[in-house]
């Protein structure tokens, strides 16, 4: 019997894999794949506007796919609520900016340029006559003159009794930190050009070098510390307002975080809660209240918010489901994340579908621009007479593509998510207090996206818990349109002195009313 060549029998080595699993599974990667260049390159613009050149075709091609009636429905519905923004690409409307007035609080200084020899009252240069002015031609410039530092003698002249000798003398002014270096404007610079305009430390150490003072990294580090100690009850504050709102926005980013001895990061999270019900008509203070944990196990948002009783809007985290259990707590989905998913599929494939999809969701939206800023029972009414016929012809519709795509596709995954989190993504159509989205959280975490990409990790669990203070109070102030630095500086500037039972009298709407009484007076 001769020795069997392995190589001639290759069913023993193969396995067999289905057609469709394997094309499926290719365009799975090609999907991921098209996710990573455009979080990588990509614009982050997901306007249906992009896609308005192919409205048709997504129309038209789903006859095949999906029913004529639901595809005229959604066609009127565009009609009806669309805006021309809707409708046109991005890069197709007019930009014709011009130049800004410069702003009048801007101080001004007059350079006048005269003839050269020539004054008023002299004679004219060609026939010796009497110069007149006539008037003047007056152009403006934009100047910048660098920051500068100062130093602030604080003198406390010491007076004595030549009777009794009593000595007086005023007592030393409170500061920020104890008997440190910086001032409440210094202090509130390097925070807010660390949290708010994106500068590490030791950027910020090299930029003051140029100006002649040194400021090393680590004297840069215990500032932020002792002011975020001294903040910390503000932010309390802070998180027991946001906790009182009838509805919060929820969401979590990662922050990688120096784990010592171990040579490289692990991943911590920031949770943010936002309080912002402008947009149905409330004139309640916007705020926004950051946490940090080492994790993101689902134990943390239960921790954050177990004094609250609302609306929780937030995305689909399996971590927020034990908030719901009770009763206490509804859930809002958010519409964003399903037409996230959808894009990323026309992205990446140009699904017709998935354009369909889009185009569904867009007349959503037309809706809901159409009631934006109206109290919540007008937003209920327009909402059940126009938008509740568009989410059941999209339920159906998703419905039926389901039973027709692939489950393992990218198309699939995308359908059976909103189906699976439908009861959460329709309940915004019943009350008028609930947004589309979760926009309002995914808007406070920019700030922190952008940061973390320029100081790449905290240096400790530490470090994590003072981000989320400084950023809680910054996000807060521009939610109410401060400006974060000069909010800071003042917060710093009395928050040493301030009662700690009337801590409420700093947040920023209130600084905002004094400010404004203080200037009055």
């Amino acid at each position: 019997m001769g020795r069997t060549n392995l190589f001639e029998h290759p069913p023993y080595f193969r396995i067999e894999v289905p057609l469709n699993a394997r094309l499926a599974e290719i365009e799975h990667l090609k999907l991921l794949v098209a996710k990573l260049r455009r979080a990588q390159f990509g614009r982050r613009s997901e306007r249906l506007g992009a896609l308005s050149g192919q409205l048709d075709l997504a129309l038209n091609t789903t006859k095949d796919v999906g029913s004529e009636g639901a595809n005229e429905a959604a066609m009127a519905a565009m009609a009806a609520t669309a805006t021309l923004a809707d409708l046109i690409p991005i890069d197709a409307a007019p930009r014709h900016p011009g130049r800004n007035r410069l702003p009048d609080h801007l101080p001004r200084s007059r350079e006048e340029h005269l003839p050269a020899n020539t004054h008023c009252g002299s004679d004219c240069p060609q026939c010796g006559g009497a110069l007149k002015r006539l008037g003047e031609d007056v152009s403006e410039e934009l100047e910048y003159i660098p920051a500068r530092f100062r130093v602030v003698r604080h003198v406390r002249p010491k007076f004595a009794c030549g009777r009794c000798e009593t000595i007086v003398q005023a007592p030393a002014p409170s500061r920020a930190i104890m008997g440190g270096l910086p001032g409440p404007g210094l202090l509130a610079h390097v925070l807010t050009a660390k949290y708010c305009d994106h500068l590490p430390l030791y950027r910020q150490s090299v930029i003051y070098a140029r100006e002649g003072v040194r400021l090393e990294r680590s004297t840069l580090a215990d500032w932020v510390a002792s002011s975020a100690d001294l903040l910390d009850p503000l932010v309390q504050a802070l998180s027991r307002y946001v906790r009182a709102g009838e509805k919060i926005h929820a969401d979590d980013t990662p922050l990688p975080v120096l784990a010592p001895g171990r040579g490289r990061t692990r991943t911590g999270r920031l949770w943010v809660y936002v309080r912002d019900d402008r947009p149905a008509a409330d004139t309640a203070a916007p705020a926004v209240w950051f946490a940090y944990s080492p994790n993101r196990r689902g134990a943390h948002p239960q921790q954050h918010l177990r004094d609250f009783s609302g609306i929780v809007q937030a995305d689909a985290f399996a971590g927020f489901d034990a908030l719901f259990a009770g009763g206490q707590m509804q859930e809002a989905g958010c519409w964003a994340h399903v037409r996230r998913k959808f894009f990323d599929l026309v992205r990446a494939h140009d699904s017709p579908i998935a354009k369909e999809a889009l185009v569904r969701i867009g007349a959503l939206y037309a809706v809901e621009a159409a009631v934006r800023g109206a109290p919540p029972p007008i937003r209920c009414e327009a909402r059940q007479m126009r938008a509740r016929p568009l989410l059941d012809e999209l339920h159906t519709w998703l419905d039926t593509q389901s039973r027709r795509v692939p489950r393992k596709s990218g198309l699939g995954a995308a359908i059976r998510y909103a189906l699976n989190h439908w009861r959460a993504l329709v309940r915004y159509a019943g009350d008028g207090r609930i947004e589309i989205d979760n926009n309002a959280a995914e808007r406070a975490l920019r700030a922190v996206a952008v940061g973390r990409k320029n100081y790449l990790f905290a240096g400790s669990d530490a470090g994590g818990e003072r981000a989320a203070v400084i950023y809680s109070l910054i996000g807060s102030a521009k939610l109410n349109g401060l400006d974060p630095q000069a909010y800071l500086r003042e917060v710093l500037g009395r928050i040493a002195d301030h009662p700690i039972n009337r801590i409420e009298e700093l947040l920023p709407w209130n600084i905002a009313r004094t400010t404004v009484v203080r200037e009055a007076d």
